[in-house]
């Protein structure tokens, strides 16, 4: 049998870990296959696209700053990228291209993995506007959460995603992030805050109850200042690497036909590289 291939692109790519993931599975199930990062500026993705049947790919991922063009350009789209308005795995069936978002299933995934029974802990308040909140607003709603509110600096963009998405999601400025806080049970960060500090976005974990999940889709670092903010108020924090470990397996499991098991040791291993570099 022939070895399969698939890829990640976006424009960088060197700093991607997806080729460290898949190349963990492929060698754990001693899959003759292989996973490379492959860098496609902008003005070159649609030709590239329409070359990976040709050049032998069963498909792959895609990442910042395709994900808007892939969702364009593809014949095919899942539910969860036609909801989110963004595509991150490609995959070939039927000879069509399909493009699907796992982004929302590696967010929940996550959750149930480190916060089991997250999604009946009561409100969501989602930090954000932007491609990210989509995915995680998207998770929120397949889960049955039906107050989500989301907080940005620029309230015309939480708007258009409360339009968006509909009944139970609501949109706010950011001087209003305490209120939204006093009672809910999920405080979800999708902004650049956990990066850089608490700049811009003020959201105090002491605001929130006892009872409530903090959870930061950044993981570099692992623990960002808003997670430390959680933990010395007695929170559940979550970081983010699950939601990156997770949203890999549905297209590993499309490529190679196997579906990988998110373990212990492949955190291990990403950690480490985290760690490294």
């Amino acid at each position: 049998m022939a070895e399969k291939k698939a890829f990640v692109t976006g424009h960088p790519i060197a700093h991607s870990r997806s080729p460290k993931i898949h190349g963990h599975w492929l060698a754990k199930y001693g899959i003759d296959g292989t996973y490379q990062a492959i860098d496609v500026a902008p003005a070159d993705f649609a030709a590239f696209l329409k070359g990976l049947w040709d050049n032998g790919f069963q498909g792959g991922n895609v990442t910042i700053p395709h994900k808007e063009a892939a969702f364009a350009l593809v014949e095919r789209r899942d539910e969860a990228a036609e909801a989110i308005g963004a595509v991150n795995t490609l995959w070939f069936e039927d000879d069509k291209l399909w493009g699907g978002n796992t982004d929302a299933h590696g967010f929940a995934a996550n959750l149930d993995d480190y916060a089991p029974g997250w999604a009946s802990n009561g409100p969501a308040v989602v930090l954000g506007a932007g491609g990210a909140s989509r995915a995680v607003i998207h998770a929120l709603k397949e889960r049955g959460v039906s107050d989500i509110r989301i907080v940005n600096r620029t309230l015309a963009r939480a708007e258009e995603l409360s339009r968006r998405f509909g009944a139970g999601v609501s949109a706010h400025g950011a001087d209003a992030t305490g209120e939204l806080l006093a009672d809910a049970g999920l405080l979800v960060n999708t902004t650049a805050l956990g990066m850089h500090g608490n700049e811009g976005l003020s959201a105090d974990p002491a605001a929130l109850p006892a009872h409530a999940i903090v959870t930061d889709i950044v993981y570099v670092p692992l623990e960002t200042p808003l997670l430390a903010a959680a933990r010395a108020r007695g929170l559940w924090a979550v970081d983010g690497l699950g939601m990156l470990l997770h949203q890999a397996v549905p297209g590993f499991e499309r490529w190679f036909g196997k579906r990988p098991e998110v373990t212990a040791e492949l955190r291990r291993i990403i950690v480490a590289d985290i760690e490294a570099h």
